[in-house]
């Protein structure tokens, strides 16, 4: 059966989406029937059963329609107004660029032009004095095809000939060098640009290349990353918080493609992507294996099932969960229910609190406890009434069964516990975004390339994101140090080399 996201012909996604309608209405009926003989069997108020269920189809149907059409944005508009400038500014003036080379270039006139227009005398240069104005401009990248030659020696007294020492090489023999690797890579992986998108940019420019060589290079430059990628889990784990969260990828090995899963672990400077075709607890449990620190998420059921305390002890991890979740569900809900405008105005004011808090994670020695203890005694002071106030108006609240409200508020209830830990714990933030953004580079790769043609494909993409999304992190120029890494393993297989911290 064709899925309505793989129909591309207008004329068949407008009769697919008749018959749809047309079933839609024949199941409406089906549920006023089924609903009235419910309610009839139970002794309920039919039509006020109906009602209920005809409301709650229509909250789903507005929230399909806002995912799908509305603006992604979760801001509100009740936000003071920026104060008035004292001047107003004209224009923002040239972008200093510090990074551009710099390209001199000298304007002459032409001989026949070189005779004064008043007098008729003849013009001479005058030296050091030009008019000058700037331009960005740009110049063609261009491939090349380096020969080198290893010079040879001989011995004066007859011994063996001696040949200067080969440079490095990505695949003994190849024919493409690790630079160009690394910006096959980059060009994939950094800026979703599909290899076969790349075959055709670089023969545009000169250079003909296959896909599947392109590939090679890829799958080569990976191999000798492997133990580096490896390293980045460890790292990740020796930070007492970690983020955790997950998105669908997909296998392209069989028709339209089967769906696996990126699962994401990041520390504040780390980040480990792993691609799994599950989505279970068990998966979860192995991705977080016997960690004991917090484990940040969202409210997805895998997570509490995985770190359940059970016959051989209580569980290593603790899970803490995500506010800005918590005020997304009760943003979708604000249509349907003015309520929810009081929750999320305290939520807004547990972020105020936070934006004030100094960061820890970049500090050391008493830096760090200094600033700990300062989060921790604010949190104490502001942010403990504000959170205990937003359960207290929970409580309080009624709302109909099935509706978003009441789907926001049992949410938050259920996860309470979870969402009470950053409270007590200064190193724990408020919300799991540090993790979302790290997983935007896969969404983007996934948007642009749609996943994986093979298994190995999965792996090398982990890897690739991981190391570069790290590097970003850690303040690094990404081919810089895939190059570093690589040239590193090369030269001594299996060599571990971490991103440098800029901090």
């Amino acid at each position: 059966m064709t899925r309505v996201e793989q129909l591309r012909d207008l004329e068949t996604a407008k009769q697919v989406a008749a018959l749809l309608e047309a079933e839609n209405a024949r199941l409406h009926q089906r549920l006023e029937a089924l609903v009235a003989e419910n309610a009839r069997l139970k002794g309920e108020d039919a039509q006020a059963r109906l009602q209920l269920e005809l409301e709650g189809l229509k909250e789903q149907l507005a929230l399909l329609q806002k995912r799908l059409f509305g603006a992604s944005s979760e801001k509100r508009g009740d936000r003071p107004p920026k104060p008035p400038r004292a001047k107003p500014q004209r224009g923002h003036g040239p972008t200093a660029q510090p990074e551009l080379k710099v390209q001199e270039v000298l304007l002459p006139l032409d001989e026949a032009d070189r005779v004064c227009g008043l007098c008729g005398s003849g013009l001479r240069t005058w030296e050091g004095q030009t008019e000058d104005c700037e331009e960005i401009t740009v110049v063609e990248r261009s491939f090349v095809l380096r020969r080198v030659r290893r010079q040879k020696y001989r011995c004066q007294q007859g011994c063996a000939p001696v040949t200067a020492p080969a440079p490095p090489r990505l695949i003994p023999g190849g024919r493409y060098s690790l630079e160009f690797a690394v910006y096959v890579a980059l060009m994939k992986y950094g800026f979703h640009l599909p290899l076969a998108r790349q075959e055709r940019l670089y023969g545009r420019e000169g250079l003909g290349v296959e896909a599947q060589t392109l590939w090679d290079q890829l799958d080569t430059l990976a191999g000798h990353l492997q133990k580096s990628y490896e390293a980045l889990l460890a790292e990740v784990f020796s930070s007492p918080l970690i983020h955790a969260d997950e998105t669908y990828w997909l296998l392209l090995d069989k028709g339209p493609g089967t769906k696996w899963y990126a699962w994401t672990v990041a520390s504040p400077d780390t980040v480990f992507h792993r691609i799994l075709p599950s989505r279970s607890a068990a998966t979860a449990r192995a991705i977080l294996g016997d960690y004991e620190g917090v484990v940040l998420v969202d409210g997805y059921a895998a997570y509490q099932t995985a770190t359940k305390s059970g016959a051989d002890g209580p569980a290593p991890a603790t899970l803490a969960f995500c506010w800005a979740h918590v005020r997304r569900k009760f943003f979708e809900a604000k249509q349907f229910a003015p309520a929810c405008e009081e929750v999320l105005r305290l939520i807004g004011q547990l972020y105020a609190i936070e934006a004030d808090l100094p960061g820890w994670y970049a500090l050391t020695g008493e830096e760090r406890q200094a600033a700990l203890a300062q989060r921790l005694a604010v949190r104490q002071q502001q942010s403990v009434p504000v959170a205990e106030r937003i359960r207290q108006w929970a409580l309080a609240q009624r709302a109909a069964p099935g509706s978003a409200f009441r789907k926001a508020l049992e949410y938050m209830l259920k996860l309470w516990d979870g969402l009470s830990v950053y409270l007590s714990n200064p190193v724990v933030p408020i919300d799991n975004n540090h993790v979302e953004r790290q997983m935007r580079d896969m969404v983007m790769g996934r948007k642009n390339h749609y996943g994986s043609k093979s298994k190995r494909g999965t792996e090398v993409a982990a890897l690739f994101y991981s190391l570069i999304e790290t590097a970003r992190l850690r303040g690094e120029d990404p081919g810089h140090y895939l190059r570093r890494a690589a040239l590193a393993a090369i030269e001594n297989p299996g060599t571990v080399m971490l991103p440098k911290s800029q901090a």
